[in-house]
Parts: structure tokens; sequence; C-alpha cells
């Protein structure tokens, strides 16, 4: 056969088997082309409150272990405002390809839907869970120049001089914001709150001497507390935290039967493929069970907790519930 004849067939092989491969990739379910090219670009963990608080903090240690895991960089993006909103927002209307990813909070995801008459997004509907990261107590710091030293005598104090003790939170209608609500409302007093945009601004002002007092997550306050520039009061959980053992818990302090915690947990948009959930689950679990990740965590005050997608979801629903009440028996309210 002449050498051009067979070179032609050659060609002519070469293009049916290159055809022949990319139609049989187009009969792949787009959920299976998505396991297979995920991630294929920098992952962003949308961080709904500003830098340095205990939700910036969590993330970041996650998703430094996650880029490893993972083989692409993760970055963590601040977007503050109005409780935490603004950030799942931005979250709920990403592309759901899972390179944009959210840091929720039990205030995102199952305070504010309570707290807020209209959200521009559901926080059910809208969004894939992908696990829980860790649950955190809130600690009661005050500045060491207060009158008070205890629970006891913070709630003498605020009785003798209503709405002169203040506040201070992550935002209204956050945890930090309800945990203090919820303390007027058990221990009948008054107090002011003070919002700012974010943790960490707030604990700025609290060192400061510009607000009295904060129900702050441990991760925020706890180094301070070591350094003696802020007084640790209590803690808001049923239990004593291992990481600060000699603080009691406001029940033991003075009010019996109150309970506060924190959680914080990953979040992709809703109708992200399952296999590139399952994918995220699994590094964010790994992550959590890394001795270095549980050791950063627990030296902040943070419990790990993982699990998988459906159990994350129930627990959201849940929280809703609970947490709906408690926004209704308090009367807070962020409008």
């Amino acid at each position: 056969m002449p050498r051009f004849f067979v070179d032609a067939l050659k060609f002519r092989t070469r293009v049916f088997i290159v055809g022949t491969a990319a139609g049989v990739l187009s009969l792949l379910p787009l959920a299976a082309q998505a396991q297979a090219a995920f991630p294929a670009k920098t992952i962003t963990i949308i961080v709904p409150f500003s830098a340095g608080g205990t939700t910036d903090i969590l993330a970041r240690v996650v998703g430094q272990y996650m880029s490893r895991d993972l083989g692409q960089p993760v970055v963590v993006d601040n977007r503050a405002g109005a409780g935490g909103n603004i950030g799942a927002q931005a979250v709920a209307r990403a592309t759901p390809d899972g390179h944009t990813i959210l840091m929720g909070t039990v205030g995102t995801h199952a305070i504010n839907q309570s707290l807020y008459k209209k959200l521009a997004f559901d926080p059910i509907k809208d969004f894939a869970p992908l696990s829980r990261v860790a649950l955190v107590p809130n600690l009661v710091v005050a500045n060491p120049a207060q009158p008070f030293k205890n629970v006891k005598e913070l709630i003498a104090y605020a009785k003798a001089n209503p709405g002169k003790v203040t506040f201070g939170s992550s935002g209204s209608g956050s945890s930090i914001h309800l945990s203090g609500e919820l303390f007027q409302h058990m221990a009948g007093v008054e107090m002011k709150h003070v919002a700012y945009r974010g943790s960490a601004p707030a604990v700025t002002d609290l060192l400061g001497g510009h607000i009295a007092l904060m129900f702050d997550n441990m991760p925020s306050a706890i180094g301070h507390v070591k350094s003696g520039k802020l007084r640790a009061l209590a803690v808001t959980t049923p239990k004593r935290s291992p990481a600060l053992p000699e603080v009691p818990t406001i029940a033991e302090a003075g009010v019996p039967g109150y309970e506060a915690t924190s959680w914080f947990g990953l979040l992709a948009p809703a109708k992200t493929p399952a296999p590139v959930v399952a994918r995220l689950n699994a590094s964010i679990l790994k992550a959590l069970a890394d001795p270095e990740v549980k050791k950063k965590m627990l030296e902040q005050g943070a419990e790990p907790h993982g699990e998988k997608p459906e159990q994350f979801a129930q627990f959201i629903q849940a929280e809703t519930a609970k947490w709906g009440k408690i926004v209704k028996q308090s009367g807070a309210t962020a409008e």
C-alpha cells in the first residue's frame, strides 16, 4: 500500500479514537465529571465575620490542612456584616461547584431566620451542609478595671445600675449577642448591648475599656485571659471547659439552668454535586482527625466535631427550632 494511504489511514484512526473518547466523556453523568475535575482551582472559604474572630481562626486552621489534602490553595475571604448574612448570601449565590464554601455559624444557620424579618437567602434550602467543624463555649470576659470579679457580683452591680453595664458582640443576632440577651432575661438584669462588625473589634474595645464585658467565643478571648488582660467570669456551657477548668459555668456561678453553646460548620451552595460534597466532607473529617489540627483547636477552647453531611443537616434543623424559642423568649431583635 502506498505510504500516502497508510498515513491517511493512521490519521483517520487517531481522529476516531479521540472523537470516541470525547463522546464517552460527554455521556458520563455531570456529577462524575465534577468529581473527576474537583478541585480544579483555588477553594475560597468565605468567613461572614471580620478577621481575628473565632469563625476566622477555625477557618484558617482547617483550611490550611484541606489545602494540603486537596492539592489546591484554600484561602479565607472575610465578608462581615448583618450578623453574618452578607457572607452567607454570597455563598448561597455562588456557583455550586465546591470552590466557594462558607464557614457558617449557629448565628447564620440557626438564629438569624428568627431574628430578621426577611433574609435574602434560605439557611436550609440554599445550602448543602458539609460538616460541623467545632463546638465552642462562650466565655464571659470583663475588663479588669470593672468593679465585679464574678457572676454574682456582676448581677448585683447590674441590678444596682440598670443599663450602665455595656456588653459587646460580633453583631446583632450573633450567638455572642444572644448569650448576653439570655443572661439578662434569666438573671433579671438590664445591660446595654453594643454591636460590632465581628468579634475582633469588640475585643479591642473591651481591652481598651470602652465596653465592660463580652460573652465571647472562647478562641478569640482565651489568649487575653491567660495573659491577664481580661478577667474570665464564667463559661456558657453546662460543663466547665478543659481549656480553662478553673472557670465556673454560669449555672454554677449564680444562674441555674443557663446554657448557650456556639457551633461552626462548613457549607457549600445548594445543588453542589454529591461527589464534590463527599470529597469536601472527607477532607474536613481528615483535617479534624489530624493531631496538629486537634491540638490547635483544643488549645483555643474549641472541641473538634466532624460528621456526615446528612447528620449536619439534621442538626441545623434541630438548632433552628431551639434558637427560635430562645429568640422569642429573650425578645431579641436585629431590626
